[in-house]
Formats: structure tokens, sequence, C-alpha cells
């Protein structure tokens, strides 16, 4: 059984500067929804993985983070899916955590978790960060252009800067590119 591990802002919900901080901010995106749930009917399991730093900045508590995830597990299972599990890092950037993206620790957690080998498993975000976690896990990694995609798309094709720089922020090999999740899962669900 394939895995999907989808970060979440920015990807599933509308991301926010400020952070998501209630359930009553966290914004699905247009067809995010229903691309989770298609993809659970379709025998996909369904990971979300991502870095939660808000906690760690005092922003909002764990119980309130887990009402927002609780919301997002309420609006697949209403469309008819379900996500598999939630993994996150709740530590600030300069924490030094092993866990944060784009570091690799929580898709291996989750590849650990399912029983899956990196080649089974897809992962979509729409920061550098998320795919270079992917990447470093061995996991093939798919842009969205909602959130921050584009601006991402856009830095890791400006030929200007430093060579460090261009290489810092390239996109990972074969990283594929979607203008959202939606059309994602619309060409998954083709192939198979």
């Amino acid at each position: 059984m394939p895995l999907l591990l989808c970060d979440r802002d920015g990807v599933i919900n509308q991301d926010s500067e400020h952070y998501i901080k209630s359930p009553g901010e966290f914004m699905p995106i247009a067809g995010s929804i229903e691309a989770l749930a298609q993809l659970s009917q379709a025998g996909w399991r369904i990971a979300v993985v991502t870095n939660q730093s808000g906690l760690a900045r005092g922003l909002f508590t764990l119980s309130t983070l887990h009402a927002i995830h609780q919301k997002l597990h309420q609006l697949v299972q209403s469309a008819g899916g379900r996500i598999d599990a939630i993994f996150l890092c709740p530590h600030g950037p300069d924490a030094g955590c092993a866990c944060r993206k784009p570091g690799p620790a929580l898709f291996q957690q989750a590849l650990a978790r399912f029983h899956v080998v990196a080649s089974d498993a897809l992962a979509v975000g729409d920061s550098l960060r998320d795919l270079q976690g992917a990447a470093a896990a061995g996991v093939a990694a798919v842009l969205v252009r909602t959130g921050n995609g584009l601006l991402t798309e856009a830095r890791a094709q400006d030929p200007s800067g430093d060579l460090s720089t261009q290489q810092a922020l390239r996109l990972p090999p074969d990283t594929r590119i979607y203008e959202n999740l939606a059309a994602l899962a619309d060409s998954l669900l083709r192939k198979h």
C-alpha cells in the first residue's frame, strides 16, 4: 500500500505568516480535502508530516493543536477518506532537534510506522525544507504551487546569486511540480 507524506500548512490548508492557532483558522485549500479522501479510498495511506514551531513559541497549546488536527480528521472523514497518522515537530527553528524539516526524521518515523520502503512513498510540500527532508529520507518529492510553492519554485529557478546559494535553493533531483494537491491526486489516480 503506497504512502503519501503530506505537509500541512500551504498544502492541505491555507498557510499564515501568523501561524494557524485555532481550528477556526484552519481553512482547507480548495480540493485538498477531497484529494486526500480520494487517495485514501484508492488505497493510499495518508500521513501528515508537519513542523509546528508555534508550540515552542507559545502561540498555541498542544490541546489546541489536537483540536486543529481533529478538524482535519473530521473533514477528510466527511469526504469519505482518512488520515492515518500525523507526525509533527513541536520545536522551534533553533532547537537543533532531529525532527524538524529539512531533517529526515519525521519521514523516517512515518516509513517505519507503516513498514513502507522509501520507494513506495511520495512526499508533497510547498517549501524547500519539505522536499529536502523527503529527499534525505530517500522519498520522491512533489512541490505544489499553493502556500509557499510558487516562491519556492521561483527561488529554485533563479540563476542569480553565488553558486553556494544556488545549490542551497535547488529542488531535489526529479522533484515533480503540480498546481495543488488535487492536481497531484488526479495524476496519481489516473496511473492506477
